[in-house]
């Protein structure tokens, strides 16, 4: 599963027999040609080159790979990869400029530009557009979604709640055991982390101390689940209630405790608001009720406001009404981006402050995109043909959407405004579009802290 050289697509392997003689360089670039969301936050190419491209092929590779294309029915470049092996050292002979991770850029704009650095390895470019491009639109649009819930809570909290320090922890990532495989977990994950510092997924963690120098990326809570709550029995509902108190509270510390197992109202009426509401009160942290089933904008606001008629509630700054300190709720059933504005306009209309609650994003959030959630394509703009760069491009008359770039390009910010223009036609200085990698060597490395602090600076709107 890790032989460089076979992760492509299969009608890759026959292109290197496809181009014009003389071919010396092809130039190819990785755009988000729009999509669901009008600004994709870009992120995770860093995870891709230091788990792939900085690690040589091997003859090894080359003979497995030979051995598996002949039976597979295909041509292979036997030569080109023995000189990249012989040549290179086994590294792979491009360059790749982006922009920096963190960046959130219009669609329609090149994030990405790819070219050859040796003229025999013109159809190097193309070959790797498989394992790139998806190495990029995965957590890129991960990181869109998540960017776009970041900036729902951050409005709704600015409208109804005193401050936004509960904002980084406003949406908790649950999305681990729907995900499509561990490494789809660990590269989601991450790049929900950009966002925001609530996950359950230990992957995306592990994948921030691998490749991004952040030692703890995100925290998480002790919690209840369905097992160990029916695990008591019906009749031992208020005892599996008061043991997780009993466990996990105290000072300063919090627990969520799913609650509907079997009656959420029961739950929070005759249990938490009844038996167990001193100790609530008094175990000094804070509990976090969660619901986990029902029609979410119905039952989110009615639980705050019956958590509200047991525990009382306080008027913030802005006329809105808050839980006392030590009691919250999380929704994690049915959640996504639209949800998640639905439940806080709700909300507002019944004058419950966004601090109330907090989220959990699963399947929504990992799982439920895919390459066209922002149309994410990769396409060749420019060749060199003996010593000549001329410009490449499609335009299909059944779908001028699809129209690719021409030419070798270039990202600048005027005023504020990104624009991708011809790369001659700006001062180098001037280019977004900064080297990542050449030739084996990775030229710039993030940290999640700084890609963090550059994804702040902006916004994502929905629809």
């Amino acid at each position: 599963m890790h032989n460089l050289i076979l992760n492509t697509d299969s009608y890759k392997t026959s292109h290197f027999l496809q181009y014009p003689q003389g071919t010396e360089y092809v130039s190819s670039y990785i755009e988000s040609r729009g999509g669901s969301y009008p600004k994709t936050l870009f992120f995770g190419l860093q995870i891709f080159i230091k788990q792939y491209l900085t690690k040589p092929i091997t003859l090894t590779d080359i003979n497995e790979a030979e051995e598996v294309l002949a039976m597979h029915g295909l041509p292979f470049n036997y030569e080109g990869w023995m000189h990249i092996l012989k040549q290179h050292n086994g590294y792979l002979p491009l360059e790749i400029e982006a922009v920096p991770e963190g960046t959130l850029v219009p669609t329609g704009n090149v994030l990405v530009q790819v070219v050859n650095t040796d003229p025999q390895c013109a159809w190097l470019t193309s070959y790797i557009e498989t394992a790139l491009l998806r190495a990029i639109w995965y957590p890129t649009t991960v990181a869109t979604v998540s960017k776009a819930c970041h900036t729902i809570l951050d409005a709704y909290l600015s409208e109804t709640a005193d401050n936004l320090n509960s904002l980084p922890f406003k949406l908790h990532d649950f999305g681990a055991r729907g995900a499509s495989s561990e490494e789809s977990v660990a590269i989601g994950s991450l790049a929900h982390l950009v966002n925001f510092m609530g996950t359950d997924s230990l992957s995306g963690v592990m994948a921030a101390r691998r490749y991004y120098h952040k030692e703890m990326a995100g925290f998480s809570i002790p919690a209840a689940e369905h097992s160990t709550i029916t695990s008591w029995g019906r009749e031992g509902e208020a005892a599996a209630y008061a043991n997780m108190l009993r466990r996990f509270g105290g000072k300063g510390k919090t627990v969520a405790v799913v609650s509907d197992s079997y009656d959420i109202w029961n739950a929070i009426d005759n249990i938490w608001g009844g038996e167990l509401k001193s100790q609530v009160e008094n175990n000094g942290g804070t509990l976090v009720i969660r619901p986990d089933s029902g029609e979410p904008v119905e039952i989110v606001p009615e639980a705050i406001e019956r958590l509200m008629a047991k525990f009382g509630y306080t008027i913030n700054s802005k006329g809105y009404k808050v839980l006392p300190d030590f009691i919250r709720l999380i929704q994690g059933d049915g959640v996504s981006v639209t949800s998640i504005e639905e439940i806080l306009c709700e909300m507002k209309k019944r004058k419950l402050s966004a601090e109330n609650v907090s989220f959990g994003m699963g399947g929504e959030l990992l799982q439920k995109v895919n390459r066209d959630t922002q149309r994410f394509a990769m396409k060749a703009s420019a060749i060199c043909i003996d010593g000549e760069w001329k410009d490449v491009y499609k335009d299909p008359i059944t779908d001028r959407v699809k129209r690719s770039k021409k030419g070798r390009l270039a990202l600048i910010n005027q005023r504020g405004e990104f624009k991708t223009v011809s790369r001659n036609s700006v001062d180098p200085s001037e280019n977004l579009l900064i080297p990542i990698y050449r030739d084996g060597q990775l030229i710039m490395d993030y940290s999640l802290d700084n890609i963090r602090l550059l994804a702040m600076n902006d916004s994502v709107s929905v629809g």
